[in-house]
């Protein structure tokens, strides 16, 4: 067989295409620059209001710039040589963006929990075991992000008010996405918003009416300080050694405006 210089430049031309393609699932896969979150910031700036709840119409009629940043996260998993803030940032931000978009795909709908539920999806007992999220190769649902990695990689309690589960009684959803730049700031306001708003946690000097936030996940505020001297450093009334504690039932109505 005669091979041609027109041959060899096809072949050549192949293996530069599967050498980037190799190159592109790598970097997929193993990590990559931390993306920006520019997107996601300015989709709710649109449709979050200053009480935290959400146009999930609004988000639905731009379901395509949605999906965009969506894809965004999926490209690049978080690498060795991202910050804690960078890392943060960036799951907080996956839990979020996915939680719209799992409302979205159901929307529309009373509650998170019917999906998975009322909506019936074999195999899912409830909609954070949905497997609808790519990272890295890998398949996540949303409580592989909150308690696989979030709770898990860092000690960090603050992450329970910054995680939004599109209901009612759950801290509320920031008007902006987490960057690595401002997170301890987003992390105390997250905290003082939800400590302090009535309808999640009603403090009095005598009695003290926390959310089941406080009572589910109670270990991991202990394991910094225990709960009354954490919630103090946030709350306008601050609790007693004698304040009673007891804890609100949850409301799961989807946070709509």
């Amino acid at each position: 067989m005669k091979i041609t210089n027109k041959y060899m430049k096809y072949v050549a031309g192949l293996v530069v295409v599967l050498l980037l393609s190799c190159n592109t699932v790598a970097s997929n896969s193993e990590g990559g620059k931390p993306v920006s979150h520019e997107i996601f910031d300015s989709l709710l700036k649109k449709y979050v209001n200053e009480q935290g709840f959400v146009d999930y119409k609004g988000f639905q009629a731009e379901r395509s710039k949605l999906q965009q940043y969506l894809d965004l996260l999926q490209s690049t998993s978080p690498g060795s040589d991202w910050s804690r803030e960078e890392e943060i940032a960036y799951w907080i931000n996956v839990y979020n963006a996915f939680t719209i978009e799992l409302i979205l795909k159901h929307y529309p709908l009373e509650s998170i929990k019917d999906i998975g539920s009322t909506i019936q999806i074999p195999f899912v007992n409830t909609p954070w075991d949905i497997k609808f999220i790519e990272i890295g190769g890998e398949a996540y649902d949303l409580n592989n992000v909150e308690h696989g990695i979030l709770r898990k990689k860092w000690t960090e309690p603050r992450i329970h008010f910054a995680v939004n589960c599109a209901s009612y009684s759950c801290p509320v959803l920031r008007g902006e996405a987490y960057t690595a730049d401002k997170l301890e700031s987003q992390l105390d306001d997250q905290a003082k918003r939800f400590i302090n708003t009535d309808i999640r946690n009603d403090i009095t000097k005598k009695e003290a009416r926390l959310s089941k936030i406080f009572d589910w996940y109670g270990g991991d505020f202990k394991k910094v300080m225990p709960i009354k001297d954490f919630i103090n450093q946030y709350a306008d009334v601050q609790m007693t050694e004698q304040t009673e504690i007891s804890y609100k039932e949850y409301i799961w109505t989807l946070n709509e405006q």
